[in-house]
C-alpha cells in the first residue's frame, strides 16, 4: 500500500463536526465529481469511497448508489464510482458545487479551511513516502484560477506552495519536508506526522552526519596537503646543505615536522610542548615554519641567478 494511501486510510476516519463534513464533502466533490443531472464521483481508494458513502448518507438521508470497475490500462486496481440520484440540486446548494472558486461560506474559519484541505487530498492528493523518495505532496486540479485558490489557501498556513501547468493540469506541489509534515497536522494525520517525522528526523541526522565526516576529510586533507609542502620545503634546505643556518628553535620545529608528518599545527605544537619542555602555540609554530619557507625561496632565488 503506497504512502498516499495509508494516509488517506487515516484521515478517512476521523470523526467531525457537520459543518465541517459539509466543507470536506464540499472539496471533494468539487474535485473528483461529475455534476449533470446526477452526482458521480469516482476514486480509487476504498476508504475514501466509504467515507463519501457515509457522509452523503450522514448528511442527507441519502444512499447512492456504489459501481465497482476494474482499473484501466491494466491497472489491477479496482475504481469505485458512487452515483447520486436523488435532491441534486438541494446538494449543489449546500455545498456551492455551481461556482468554480467555493463562497466564502464553505471556508470562513480555520477549522473549515483544513476541512477543505482535507477534502482536496482524500480526492487529489498525492504524497511521497520519504523513507523511499525525495519530499513531495502535490494536488491536480482542473483550472488555473482553482490552482491559484488553493495555493493561497495552503499558504494562509505558511506552506510555501507553488503551481505548475503539467498537460491540461494544474499541479499545487510543496517540496519541503516541514511544510509537508505541518499539512499532515492541519489536516489531523497525526500517525502519518509521527512517521514522517520519524523518517525526516533520522534523514536529517544522516545529511548532516555526512557532511560532517565530508568537512572532516576535507581538514585532514588539507593538513597533509600543508605539511607534505612543509617537508618538502625542509628537504630542500637540507639538499642544498643551508639546514646548520636555521636557529636551534627552528631546526627543532623541523625535526618534529619530520617525525610527525601528518599532525596538524595544534597536535604539532601540544606535542613539542610536551616532549620538549618548552612551550610553543600554534601561532609560534606558524612563525618559525614561515621563516623555514622563506629561507627555501631564497635559495631558490640563488640557484636561479647562478
Amino acid at each position: 500500500m503506497s504512502f498516499t494511501s495509508i494516509v488517506k486510510n487515516e484521515v478517512s476516519k476521523l470523526e467531525l463536526n457537520e459543518v465541517e463534513l459539509i466543507t470536506e464533502l464540499s472539496s471533494i466533490i468539487r474535485n473528483i465529481g461529475v455534476i449533470d443531472k446526477n452526482i458521480r464521483i469516482t476514486s480509487e481508494n476504498s476508504s475514501v469511497t466509504r467515507r463519501i458513502f457515509n457522509l452523503i448518507k450522514k448528511l442527507y438521508q441519502i444512499t447512492p448508489k456504489i459501481i465497482v470497475r476494474k482499473g484501466y490500462n491494466f491497472n489491477k486496481n479496482y475504481i469505485y464510482i458512487i452515483e447520486i440520484n436523488h435532491n441534486i440540486e438541494k446538494i449543489k446548494d449546500d455545498l456551492d458545487l455551481n461556482s468554480n472558486i467555493p463562497k466564502e461560506y464553505i471556508y470562513d474559519d480555520q477549522e473549515l479551511k483544513k476541512s477543505y484541505l482535507r477534502g482536496l487530498f482524500l480526492s487529489t492528493g498525492s504524497i511521497n513516502d520519504p523513507k523511499t523518495a525525495r519530499y513531495h505532496l502535490e494536488f491536480s486540479v482542473d483550472n488555473k484560477e482553482y490552482a491559484s485558490f488553493i495555493s493561497n489557501l495552503l499558504n494562509e498556513f505558511r506552506l510555501n506552495s507553488k503551481v505548475l501547468k503539467r498537460d491540461n493540469k494544474y499541479i499545487i506541489y510543496i517540496k519541503e519536508a516541514e511544510k509537508i509534515s505541518d499539512f499532515l497536522r492541519i489536516i489531523n494525520a497525526y500517525n502519518a506526522v509521527f512517521y514522517y517525522e520519524d523518517i525526516r528526523i533520522y534523514r536529517d541526522h544522516k545529511n548532516m552526519t555526512n557532511r560532517l565526516n565530508n568537512c572532516e576529510q576535507a581538514n585532514v586533507d588539507k593538513i597533509i596537503s600543508t605539511a607534505n609542502k612543509q617537508l618538502k620545503e625542509i628537504k630542500i634546505i637540507e639538499d642544498s646543505d643551508a639546514f646548520e643556518l636555521l636557529d636551534d628553535k627552528i631546526k627543532e620545529v623541523a625535526i618534529y615536522r619530520k617525525k610527525y608528518p601528518e599532525a596538524s599545527l595544534i597536535e604539532l605544537s601540544e606535542i613539542i610542548s610536551i616532549e620538549t619542555g618548552n612551550n610553543i602555540t600554534k601561532s609560534g609554530l606558524y612563525h618559525r615554519l614561515n621563516k623555514i619557507k622563506k629561507l627555501k625561496e631564497k635559495l631558490e632565488k640563488i640557484n636561479e641567478e647562478r
